[in-house]
């Protein structure tokens, strides 16, 4: 059992009956823990004085019952160990400015409330987080050093990862496994954020978790997945993954790159080219390739050299919609190709009024398709031409 040791006291304690039927332990005045002391919180902590000068050892240990923060003032501890299995509740936020053990259970936080959350201040460490163990809602950073959220959902651990320039100003985060479409937090519009509605590049949004990041400072950001995120129902390849983010002005998903990738379809991560994450509501995953809904799939190299593979320009499955109309443009917006019905004959001859005669061969480099199918989300993306 944890118990208090050197600690100072300016202070009104008292012993009262919380909300929760359980006794709590009352701070209306001023607690210290000194350097090597230690306190062990077996019932319910209500902070309404100063806590937050603290030195040693704090903890929470209820192995029957969950345990809750609250009150008016953010307790701030030192060193802090987590051993409730069913759960500690912060009512306010919390912080810690050395390190943080999971032994038990998660820290909740209320998601419909960005101000509460557990804070690693002064780049604090965390250790033996898992898919029973993490913070289940908000947590924050500051600090100086790269940060990676302690975050999940239910019983599901999915860390996102920031660079150090992000942690000086503060940055927070949280995970939600739910659909994008429909978020059950009122934080987020009622509207939610619809998985068909995506800027160019993008050929298909997630729509089973998103992560929410704030702050203001530019930086590069990771993403998790595991076997639950059927990332090969959105892509075959993970070259074709990317970070899609909802623009808050945009009101749609866009790209937000790949700068790499690790692990497989099954479970792994990627980073984002470098963003402004207040610029973003939320975050997923997207498709540069393979079509959400499995329909078909278009391939954007072409290298007509006769030798029989991707003579053409490939969008496997048109047969299926022939009231389409494809439209290729060199990177100066000019159109090279147009033509109603495309059924994957193209080899990279110019169709176009201007600048390269009709009839004639492309020169190599990028090109941009635009695909219209009656009925069907608009798709627009890049293609390669090698010859």
């Amino acid at each position: 059992m944890k118990y208090i040791k050197y600690i100072s006291l300016l202070v009104i304690i008292q012993l009262s009956l919380s909300g929760f039927g359980q006794e709590a332990f009352h701070n209306f005045g001023n607690v210290q823990i000194h350097d090597q002391g230690q306190i062990g919180f077996h019932i319910n902590l209500i902070n309404d004085g100063t806590f937050d000068q603290n030195l040693g050892l704090a903890g929470f240990y209820n192995q029957n019952n969950n345990l809750t923060v609250s009150g008016t003032n953010r307790p701030i501890f030192n060193d802090l160990e987590i051993d409730v299995p069913d759960d500690l509740f912060l009512e306010i936020a919390m912080g810690v400015t050395n390190s943080q053990q999971f032994i038990s259970g998660r820290v909740n936080t209320p998601r419909d409330n960005i101000d509460v959350s557990l804070d690693y201040i002064n780049d604090a460490i965390y250790l033996n987080e898992n898919d029973f163990s993490f913070v289940d809602g908000y947590s924050a950073i500051t600090g100086l050093l790269d940060f990676t959220f302690p975050i999940g959902d239910d019983e599901r651990l999915r860390p996102m990862s920031i660079d150090n320039e992000a942690a000086i100003n503060t940055s927070k985060g949280a995970y939600f496994f739910e659909d994008p479409n429909f978020p059950g937090i009122s934080i987020f519009p009622s509207g939610g954020f619809d998985t068909t509605n995506f800027g160019n590049l993008l050929f298909g949004v997630s729509d089973i978790e998103f992560w929410d990041l704030d702050g203001d400072v530019e930086t590069r950001v990771t993403l998790t997945w595991d076997d639950s995120s059927n990332i090969d129902e959105l892509v075959s390849s993970l070259t074709d993954l990317r970070v899609a983010g909802w623009d808050r002005n945009l009101e749609q998903w866009v790209n937000l790159g790949n700068l790499g990738t690790t692990g497989d379809l099954i479970n792994g991560e990627i980073i984002s080219q470098p963003i402004i994450p207040n610029d973003y509501v939320v975050l997923t995953f997207g498709s540069s390739n393979r079509i959400l809904d499995g329909d078909f799939e278009i391939f954007n190299a072409v290298s007509p050299n006769g030798d029989g593979i991707n003579d053409t320009f490939i969008i496997q499955g048109i047969a299926q919609f022939p009231n389409n109309e494809l439209f290729i443009f060199n990177r100066w917006g000019v159109e090279v190709f147009s033509q109603k019905g495309y059924n994957n004959t193209w080899g990279g001859i110019s169709e176009g009024r201007a600048t390269i005669a009709k009839g004639k061969e492309l020169p190599v480099g990028t090109y941009y398709y635009v695909l219209y199918i009656n009925g069907q989300q608009d798709r627009a993306g890049y293609l390669y031409i090698n010859r």
